[in-house]
């Protein structure tokens, strides 16, 4: 056992291996705490608009909701183009006032509702926020209704004293919520898809690189760099195509939902698969094995940065444009229109491309860099073995 242990500890690879399971706790305790520090305080970072069609109350309702709301608000004339901006994720909810609110309101029986659009092709975290946000304007509603003088209002609609008194106390009893759900999620496991298929990507690119690597010193004595950096990029791509092909049957063979169909998310997600690898071989490449510490950074960043879990508009500055740059924040969009519904994943896939190019540049620099390093030392050696 003394002797096992002693044969253990002389190894390399059980101190690599130490230090590896270390430093991801230090870089996801570190990422993460500083990621996600602050979220529940940026609320106001949310964006919410007002559509009013209602020429008498709601015009007061409306402004008295973009004043005094805790997000931020603006009001937009055309549903239709709220309706836009909420499928693209430029809005987490419409508020939108119809046009017979004061008719209705003012009816001795009748009642007014004001109708909430969530875009639910989000982290779960937006429905919960906006449905709260929503029973809170149905009751700023109410206050507005009472104490901003709608008996006024509605006394000069005509209506007898009595009867707009009575209306005017028995407002907040009338005026309800009615949500609405575009791009509807269908059970938790789906809402969980977009981060899982990140996380499983990534690792696996991650790992798979390590190995290639491994793979590349032991035959580097008889294959030059170019020939294992041109045949790691075959390998990649075939990786890549089956990689995400078992993935994305898999995701089918369970129920998933795929809202643009099964050759959607296979031809996605062999983009961003291949993007993903291509970005953490990089690192190897610029730095060998040691370039695995970037890797894990990199993942436990894009984990927090990438929308999978909370919304990138609760995140800091910071964190927001560290998200801008790194691939899986195009792969969730991405993934969530594909699954979900929503606009096509076209710019996202332009922008995993980019990224993916770069990588390969960045990599085949740094194959030619260190072929010319070993050039300059090969004097250098002769150079000593004629001074011996």
């Amino acid at each position: 056992m003394k002797n096992a242990l002693q044969a253990f500890m002389k190894r390399p690879t059980t101190w690599v291996g130490i230090i590896t399971a270390i430093m991801f706790q230090v870089i996801f305790s570190v990422i993460w705490m500083t990621g996600y520090n602050g979220v529940t305080d940026r609320i106001d970072q949310l964006h919410i608009a007002v559509v009013n069609e209602d020429q008498q109350m709601g015009q007061q309702i409306a402004s008295g909701l973009v004043q005094n709301l805790p997000f931020s608000m603006n009001q937009i004339n055309a549903i239709d183009e709220a309706k836009q901006k909420l499928d693209e994720r430029e809005l987490q909810m419409i508020v939108w006032i119809p046009a017979d609110f004061s008719q209705k309101t003012a009816a001795a029986d009748g009642k007014a509702s004001i109708q909430y659009l969530i875009n639910e092709s989000n982290p779960a975290l937006i429905k919960s926020i906006m449905s709260g946000a929503a029973a809170q304007i149905t009751a700023e509603v109410n206050k507005q209704a009472v104490t901003g003088g709608i008996q006024t209002v509605l006394g000069n609609m005509q209506l007898p004293a009595e009867q707009a008194g009575a209306a005017a106390q028995g407002l907040s009893e009338r005026v309800t919520s009615e949500i609405q759900s575009t791009n509807v999620i269908q059970g938790m496991n789906n809402q969980m898809v977009p981060m899982m298929l990140v996380l499983a990507s990534y690792v696996g690119a991650m790992i798979m690189g390590m190995n290639f690597e491994q793979s590349a010193m032991a035959i580097s004595a008889g294959v030059s760099r170019w020939q294992r950096f041109a045949a790691r990029s075959v390998l990649n791509v075939a990786a890549a195509v089956i990689v995400s092909l078992i993935g994305s049957s898999l995701l089918a063979a369970f129920g998933g939902q795929m809202a643009q169909g099964f050759l959607h998310i296979w031809l996605f997600q062999l983009l961003f698969v291949l993007t993903f690898i291509f970005v953490s071989q990089m690192f190897i490449y610029l730095f060998g094995m040691s370039g695995m510490l970037f890797n894990i950074m990199l993942l436990s960043a894009q984990l927090v940065t990438s929308g999978a879990i909370v919304p990138r508009e609760l995140l800091s500055d910071f964190y927001v444009k560290l998200g801008d740059v790194l691939p899986a924040t195009y792969a969730v969009e991405g993934t969530m229109n594909i699954l979900f519904g929503g606009p096509a994943a076209t710019a996202d896939a332009l922008t995993l491309s980019l990224i993916a190019i770069v990588a390969i540049a960045v990599s085949a620099l740094a194959v030619a860099v260190k072929r010319q390093g070993v050039r300059q030392q090969q004097p250098a050696a002769v150079i000593a073995g004629q001074n011996r």
